[in-house]
């Protein structure tokens, strides 16, 4: 049997923003419906369900600390909070008209090169850009 999931993971091109996902359940699981929206930032690692499941507890999560000492059992370090949020920032930066960049001139002159120029041969991914050409204000 076919699962859109599995045959067509990706659902974004590399060169323009990133504007729908593949919504998965809260174990993971693929529900099989495209979501029109830059998927929030979780480690989350869709896995296919097992054929056969056995009642078995429930694992416990574990503590990510990457051994820094930033996370506790009390208190834990949520960094998908900062990635999620210097998105929304750097979103909001794309949509300003350039005079409002606050850039060095070569860096404007940089960006709209990147954004506007019709590249014939190899071309920059879209985070490689100040913006792919979202809601331009120029």
């Amino acid at each position: 049997m076919s699962n859109p999931f599995f045959d067509h993971p990706i659902l974004n091109s590399p060169y323009e923003y990133p504007n729908r996902h593949w919504e998965l359940d809260d174990t993971g699981q693929p529900t099989q419906r495209i979501i029109e929206s830059r998927r929030r930032a979780e480690f989350i690692t869709p896995i296919p369900k097992p054929k056969k499941r056995m009642d078995v507890a429930q694992q416990t999560s574990l503590l990510f600390d990457e051994g820094k000492g930033l996370s506790s059992e009390d208190q834990q370090y949520d960094h998908t909070a900062i990635i999620n949020g210097l998105r929304q920032e750097v979103d909001k930066w794309r949509q300003l008209p350039s005079t409002h960049w606050r850039v060095t001139p070569e860096t404007a002159r940089l960006l709209q090169h990147w954004r506007h120029h019709n590249f014939s041969g190899i071309r920059p991914f879209f985070c490689q850009v100040g913006s792919g050409n979202r809601n331009l204000v120029d």
